[in-house]
């Protein structure tokens, strides 16, 4: 893929960074690590960012799991996720950047999917109040794009999986791909695949993962239908595709 637009991409050493690292290598983009761009700090971004003069910022940095830590340590969560992202954005609000930040699709209900882009949210966790806590900076700054993403790791890494829960899991490499054709959009836009349990999906690439019912979990027996309606994603690609 050719990049005429130089990218910062935050968090690249993480998961999904590290995914997006191995499939793209150009020049124009940018894998900064946390002493060259640290987010608690306004003057270490600002500093790369007029470095690099960057056309797009990606923001992966953050703190996901052991989703546990959001409930033990606020202070963490806080600050990496919520304090981090806000700095991010007034640092490409400053220097006119374009921002695109990564969020979840816990943020919506999770009682009765598919969710669009304009469903009400309330947050199913405390991870998921984290990132909303980021999105509430990156809504007031017009020229950014926000994705609420259900990605996964390829394989399925899990050995057990919901078989009465209804989500859309996508996996990582195929958020990759779709990721380099949205930078245009700004808003909210629901990244996701196939509506189906996580154990149907989860099937395909480890056929050895064992049902469980949602019944059981402390938490997600209270939130029988996670899933996005990705619509709008989907009709943008297609017209894409024909241009």
């Amino acid at each position: 893929m050719e990049f005429n637009k130089k990218i910062i991409i935050t968090g690249g050493n993480g998961r999904f960074g590290s995914i997006l690292k191995n499939i793209y290598r150009s020049n124009r983009l940018f894998y900064p690590n946390k002493k060259e761009l640290n987010i608690l700090s306004t003057k270490s971004i600002e500093k790369y960012l007029n470095k690099v003069k960057p056309n797009i910022l990606i923001h992966l940095a953050g703190l996901s799991r052991p989703m546990k830590v959001h409930d033990n340590n606020i202070y963490k969560s806080i600050d990496l996720n919520i304090i981090g992202t806000s700095n991010i954005v007034k640092c490409c609000s400053k220097l006119k950047i374009k921002l695109i930040y990564f969020s979840t699709n816990y943020v919506y209900p999770g009682k009765k999917g598919p969710y669009k882009e304009t469903s009400p949210i309330s947050p199913i966790n405390s991870y998921a109040w984290s990132k909303l806590g980021g999105e509430c900076a990156v809504h007031l700054y017009k020229n950014s794009l926000i994705l609420r993403v259900c990605m996964t790791e390829k394989p399925f890494i899990h050995k057990k999986a919901f078989n009465d829960l209804k989500t859309n899991f996508i996996f990582q490499e195929e958020v990759a791909k779709i990721l380099f054709k949205v930078l245009c959009l700004k808003g909210i836009l629901n990244i996701g695949g196939k509506r189906q349990s996580p154990y149907k999906f989860g099937k395909v690439t480890n056929p050895n993962i064992k049902p469980i019912s949602r019944r059981y979990d402390q938490l997600f027996k209270l939130f029988p239908d996670t899933s996005m309606n990705i619509k709008k994603l989907e009709n943008f690609l297609n017209k894409r595709a024909k241009i």
